[in-house]
């Protein structure tokens, strides 16, 4: 069971989302916060597996709770579940640590594989922030070999891989690689981009235009052959 902390200050949706997760078989609502500083209490008591997130609230917002919750347990998932689409909020939300942005008027079936998802290393952002988001990236995105200069090919590859969505099973699949191996490479990575998650790396890839094909571009699937031990 996946144990969630509910973070929002109406309850109407609170109970909203109990009833909506009381159906599912792999989540367990384990409390609920109404305002940022509550959220950050109820984890140091409950240690949920992952934050279903608000933003705008009384007091310390989602987006300081999340940091200061992923600040004090890097290892609890915070998903953002917002009405708030505006760019200023989703890279907040992702330079505090969030590991994924959907919307409100997300279905159930949406919110559940979001949170599966999210605990398996998936990141998840909701279809009508990325659209907006990766046009952005595409429109502004300058490849500077400066910023992952660090990184050696394999690193390099699994940046790419991170970007696009994969979890660390994925990615050891796709390079023959052990899964253990993989997360070793994600530690040393996010430390020479100075980052804290695998969704601020995917961010900074996205931005610098490090995801297509190109010169400057990440290394192709055809060459990941490579990385087979």
């Amino acid at each position: 069971m996946i144990r969630v902390l509910v973070v929002d200050d109406q309850v109407i949706v609170t109970e909203g989302l109990r009833k909506i997760f009381d159906a599912a078989p792999t989540i367990d609502v384990i409390g609920v916060a109404y305002d940022g500083a509550q959220a950050v209490r109820q984890v140091e008591k409950l240690k949920p597996d992952l934050v279903l997130m608000d933003l705008k609230m009384p007091g310390m917002n989602g987006i300081r709770a999340t940091r200061a919750i992923r600040k004090t347990y890097p290892h609890i998932y915070v998903l953002v579940l917002t009405t708030y689409s505006a760019d200023e909020w989703l890279f907040d939300a992702i330079r505090a640590g969030a590991s994924g942005y959907l919307l409100k008027d997300s279905d159930r079936h949406t919110l559940v594989a979001a949170i599966e998802g999210t605990v398996e290393g998936r990141t998840h952002i909701d279809p009508a922030v990325a659209d907006n988001l990766f046009t952005l990236a595409r429109q502004h995105a300058r490849p500077d070999p400066t910023v992952f200069a660090d990184l050696n090919e394999r690193e390099l590859t699994i940046l790419r891989h991170i970007a696009r969505g994969l979890t660390v099973a994925d990615i050891a699949n796709k390079l023959f690689l052990a899964e253990g191996t993989i997360r070793n490479n994600i530690t040393i990575l996010l430390d020479k981009l100075n980052v804290e998650n695998k969704t601020q790396a995917a961010a900074l890839a996205w931005h610098y235009g490090y995801v297509h094909r190109g010169p400057e571009a990440l290394p192709d699937d055809d060459d990941e052959k490579r990385f087979k031990t």
